[in-house]
């Protein structure tokens, strides 16, 4: 898995989870939707993205570095 592969992973799951939450406990929970959705559009402007960093220290792989088994 490379890293632009886990960031929308991340950002689909959390996404998922929250309006999960925001049906079934409160609607406060949809906060967390527009912060995932304003965090894609900053990235798509500026091309960084604070997931993109953390999973770099993680050591996954970046696009051209995935080996082919």
């Amino acid at each position: 898995m490379t890293v632009d592969r886990a960031v929308r992973m991340l950002a689909g799951v959390i996404v998922l989870i929250s309006v999960a939450l925001a049906h079934w406990v409160s609607p406060n929970w949809l906060w967390l939707t527009a912060f995932v959705g304003l965090n894609l559009l900053q990235s798509s402007i500026t091309s960084w993205c604070p997931a993109m960093s953390i999973l770099r220290m993680m050591k996954v792989p970046e696009s051209g570095e995935v080996k082919c088994r």
